[in-house]
């Protein structure tokens, strides 16, 4: 893992120096190992490296022999040994044991097309001398950020968009449009962003930037267009199997040690235990912890923790702590949150970084593809509710979803069927995350008049629309349900917010087995029902791997990974130094000068989640959601209007 950065001038002048250290020294956080800079003409380069592989000689930027090519390189490449001996047989001859030099090799073989082979989680730009032209390239599910502005003929790049406000060109200004995006789908579709005219480049592709102007073009992205019917469960539960230990396998390549996630479910476990079993030493598992019952699953870490015979190290956050870390994951995220669950994942990073770990494998992807998520239980209810309107037991179901909170557990079946929207019309494409997202943009009632007259009219559905396959229409509702999951939240949230950012920014490499995408493309192609077994989630993972974890976790039920939200901030037990930062961000004065939320409503609504005993999910949402804006703001452009 590290830290790219650099710009490219058609027009031939000479980047300078002073300017690409001042914008990899923004990432510096993303690469403590090491950096380097280099400048061919209208062409500069830098990188800040974490080095994990080749620790000795994958030094960046990296040249081949007659450095025709050069490449800055985000990532692994966890197929390069055998990229590498295929490489060989054709010719090429290798300087470094490095998965950056495979990259180089791979484009001098195959050009562009040379991503297809990669199995990985990669962002990088190559420099073509001899075409002058530049690649940049993000991995199929976006693990890896890279984000890109044009100033004038200019292109500049970089793996934050802090290390683009590092150039003197380019300005600083929130898109409410993004705006918009976020406080509906919880993150910018890519390619936008919070700032405007700041882009991203899209998980699954590629873009080239020549004199003749900027082509970003996709080269892959999930198929659910045609699910394969296997030929027995246990044919396919071995399948899987087999992939999930080979996938696991490629990930353990490093030269540093390799520890491990460890949340106490189903996902983390089978990663830990695969990766235990192909280990030659004693497992080192990392997990988070919290005081408040609700959220807290450490009795089952300790379990699998014991059962892996595993060196054990857990990170115990308070609201208080989550209160206290927050502005500096906003300043990681580079992006308003609306949740709090980055922060004890931030929390997680800096106590395995000083343990002394570099790398740590995670069970992150198994919900998305294997149908793990609570949310498309719900489109299975809500389309079963609608098959018999009149139907005072269906709703009821929906209390089997969320036993954990005691709001849908006092409600009556009518009130059930109207909050979870059972009465939709099942074939509206969106319909699984129409309750979400429009719970979600229910916030922009607390944006300001002059926000609210800049976005009106906008319709945020359309941008999704637009972006669905063909055939989306002919996929199954579970299919859908999964698309929309990883096309939306998967790369702008899961990966990112709470993945990427908050990992990196202790120079901490997550990987993740589960989205190897032969899992990935494997699980595409499962007919529903080995996904979701009435309301058994990941049916084929349990079948697969099942017998390989404790019982208690294979049978017990899913926990979704939360943490407190708004009583972080507006309880009356916050410690000073929370207290005086929150309070003036949210003073009738800053709100004012900002010029982002209406005063007036945010004042209502700390008072409303301040006289709640359990606040609302919408009211929790909006008090992150105004904290992180204002903190964005602060920190990235100084004020808004």
């Amino acid at each position: 893992m590290c830290g790219i950065a650099g710009v490219f001038d058609p027009g031939g002048d000479l980047v300078d120096a002073c300017v690409l250290d001042r914008m990899i020294d923004a990432v510096r956080h993303r690469g403590p190992d090491g950096r380097g800079t280099y400048i061919d003409g209208p062409l500069g380069f830098a990188h800040a490296r974490l080095s994990i592989v080749d620790v000795a000689g994958g030094h960046q930027p990296m040249h081949n022999a007659d450095r025709s090519l050069s490449i800055v390189f985000n990532g692994e490449i966890f197929n390069y040994v055998e990229l590498r001996d295929d490489l060989e047989r054709r010719g090429h001859r290798f300087r470094t044991s490095s998965d950056t030099e495979v990259i180089l090799h791979a484009y001098a073989e195959k050009g562009a097309a040379c991503v297809d082979e990669f199995n990985g989680q990669w962002a990088f730009a190559l420099w073509d001398r001899r075409a002058q032209r530049l690649m940049l390239s993000r991995d199929r599910l976006g693990v890896r950020p890279l984000f890109y502005t044009r100033v004038g003929r200019r292109f500049v790049f970089a793996s934050e968009i802090k290390a683009l406000f590092r150039h003197p060109l380019v300005a600083r200004e929130l898109d409410l449009d993004a705006l918009r995006q976020t406080f509906t789908f919880w993150s910018p579709l890519a390619p936008r962003t919070p700032f405007k005219g700041v882009f991203e480049v899209p998980a699954g592709h590629s873009a080239m930037v020549d004199v003749s102007g900027l082509d970003v073009f996709p080269y892959w992205r999930i198929d659910f267009s045609a699910p394969a019917e296997p030929l027995s469960d246990d044919a396919c539960a071995e399948q899987l199997l087999a992939l999930l230990q080979d996938a696991t396998r490629i990930r353990l390549r490093a030269d540093v040690p390799v520890g491990a996630y460890l949340s106490g479910g189903i996902d983390s476990t089978v990663v830990s235990t695969l990766a235990a079993r192909c280990g030659h030493t004693q497992p080192h598992t990392f997990s988070v912890t919290f005081d408040e019952q609700e959220y807290d699953e450490s009795a089952y870490q300790n379990e699998v923790a014991a059962f892996l015979g595993a060196r054990h190290c857990a990170v115990r956050c308070s609201p208080q702590d989550i209160a206290g870390v927050f502005p500096d994951v906003v300043w990681h995220a580079e992006r308003p949150l609306l949740r709090t669950a980055p922060a004890p994942l931030f929390l997680l990073s800096r106590l395995v970084r000083h343990h002394g770990f570099k790398v740590v494998l995670t069970g992150e992807g198994s919900d998305e593809m294997l149908g793990g998520y609570d949310i498309f239980k719900e489109a299975k209810i809500r389309a079963f509710c609608a098959a018999r309107p009149c139907s005072r037991l269906r709703p009821l179901l929906f209390k089997r979803l969320y036993p954990y909170l005691k709001n849908v557990q006092a409600q009556s079946p009518a009130y059930l069927r109207t909050f979870f929207r059972a009465d939709r019309d099942p074939s509206n494409l969106l319909t699984s995350h129409m309750p979400r997202w429009e719970m979600t943009a229910g916030l922009t009632r607390l944006l300001s008049a002059e926000v609210r007259e800049a976005i009106e009219g906008r319709d945020p559905y359309e941008d999704v629309r637009e972006s669905l396959p063909g055939d989306f229409a002919q996929w199954s509702g579970l299919a859908r349900a999964q698309y929309l999951e990883a096309a939306a939240l998967l790369p702008g949230y899961i990966l990112s917010s709470q993945g990427d950012r908050v990992a990196m920014a202790h120079g901490v490499e997550s990987r993740f087995p589960f989205l190897d995408h032969r899992i990935v493309e494997f699980a595409a192609s499962l007919p529903a029902r080995l996904k979701m077994k009435a309301l058994n989630e990941k049916y084929i993972l349990k079948r697969a791997a099942g017998h390989l974890i404790p019982r208690t976790v294979s049978r017990r039920r899913k926990q979704p990974y939360r943490a407190p939200d708004a009583r972080c901030f507006v309880s009356s037990d916050r410690p000073r130094g929370t207290r005086e930062y929150v309070d003036d961000l949210l003073s009738p004065a800053t709100l004012a000068r900002y010029g982002v939320f209406n005063p007036a409503a945010v004042a209502h609504l700390v008072a409303r989640v301040r006289g709640a005993q359990t606040p609302a999910a919408k009211d929790d949402m909006g008090i992150v959601g105004v904290v992180s804006t204002q903190l964005l703001i602060d920190q990235f452009v100084g004020h808004f209007s």
